[in-house]
């Protein structure tokens, strides 16, 4: 109970474990990224570019039962992108998402699925070709595992998604995944792995693009309450996207 009670993989990406009924959590973050390098429509790295962003990010969760977790999401986002040579973007934007996750059975681990809709706005400048939002839908499959390593509490959480993006963005899949261990009886260390891939039907100012996000961040927990975490990530691989490198703080509170 303790490790299910504690995992939430971040304020972006819900973990597939819903919380005990009555129980509202918060997540609040800031992740200050950039970027100077671009990869190109084969996977190589060209510069120079232009990449700045800030994120502020909330994530609101609440069981209505043990079985059922309802999330809303609020986000800010202060971004620039373009080239050195010109034809930069500015962008500052609100958007929100709601949504909720249902267990569906704890037979094969945690088994979840979660629906949600956010409204246009914020959202990832590291793709988008010229700021604008788009409302989007998504649909995420969630599986989740309790295990000892090395004596240690641990687990391991995969999740796939389908997201429906208003046009001109093109649609999405989304693959997430994260391996975290309690280190010590307060500090858990997280390894995460963020992959968005573009669906069908791409069309400009758009290109098919593919980004992965690799991030290691600690999470201490300083009582019952309340934990910290903070981390670094990069993008290791990418088409037609930013490497994007960046740190990221988040408050976890629960009430």
């Amino acid at each position: 109970m303790l490790l299910a009670f504690w995992l939430v993989i971040s304020p972006t990406t819900a973990g597939a474990w819903t919380l005990p009924q009555g129980t509202l959590k918060t997540f609040n973050g800031v992740t200050s990224s950039s970027a100077s390098k671009r990869y190109d429509t084969h996977g190589v790295l060209q510069g120079p570019a232009v990449f700045n962003k800030i994120l502020i990010q909330n994530w609101i969760e609440y069981g209505v039962t043990d079985a059922f977790t309802l999330v809303v999401a609020p986000q800010y986002v202060i971004a620039e992108t373009g080239t050195v040579d010109g034809g930069r973007v500015n962008v500052s934007s609100f958007s929100m998402e709601a949504g909720g996750r249902l267990l569906l059975t704890q037979r094969l681990g945690m088994l979840s699925l979660q629906a949600s809709a956010k409204s246009a706005g914020a959202f990832d400048m590291s793709i988008s070709a010229s700021g604008e939002g788009g409302r989007q839908y998504e649909l995420r499959l969630l599986n989740g595992h309790g295990f000892k390593l090395a004596g240690h509490d641990a687990f391991f959480d995969i999740e796939f998604a389908r997201r429906w993006i208003k046009r001109p963005r093109p649609d999405e899949y989304v693959l997430d995944m994260t391996l975290g261990l309690w280190v010590m009886r307060n500090d858990l260390i997280m390894l995460q792995g963020f992959s968005v891939f573009s669906g069908e039907g791409v069309r400009r100012p758009y290109e098919p693009y593919r980004q992965s996000k690799f991030e290691i961040s600690l999470v201490h927990r300083f009582s019952r309450r309340l934990s910290l975490q903070s981390g670094y990530f990069t993008t290791p691989l990418g088409r037609n996207t930013v490497r994007e490198t960046g740190f990221v703080a988040t408050i976890w509170f629960q009430v």
